[in-house]
């Protein structure tokens, strides 16, 4: 399990770099997806390797594929912060109704960020 752990740490410092590197963000993206789906093939329950998916999901646009890992961690689960923002993100980008992702954001409150997992990025100003 501590090489997963591994793992996920390593993603979530190089997925902070893809801000760095905005030219090779796809590259990016690509690299840190298969290695999350590595790390999910070799233990599925992985809540961790789900929220950092569905955070690289949303950040990429691709909000029904963020939404689908997210709503998976939380059915297993998950207690993360990020998993309840990250929900939050990703309900306002697909266009829904605030009632239905206030409540995630009313519980992210109440839970600790796990520190394997990160927060899909969210400009305000952008809808």
């Amino acid at each position: 399990m501590s090489t997963i752990n591994t793992r996920l740490e390593n993603i979530k410092r190089l997925q902070a770099k893809r801000w760095e590197n905005e030219d090779h963000w796809d590259e990016i993206n690509e690299v840190l997806i298969k290695e999350l789906e590595d790390i999910l093939r070799e233990s599925p329950r992985n809540t961790a390797a789900m929220v950092s998916m569905g955070a690289i999901y949303s950040d990429m646009g691709e909000n029904e594929k963020a939404f689908a890992c997210l709503q998976h961690a939380l059915k297993l689960g998950s207690e993360d912060k990020n998993l309840f923002v990250n929900l939050a993100i990703v309900m306002v980008d697909l266009g829904r109704h605030p009632e239905e992702y206030h409540e995630y954001l009313e519980t992210a409150e109440d839970c600790q960020e796990d520190p394997l997992t990160f927060k899909a990025y969210f400009d305000p100003q952008a809808q």
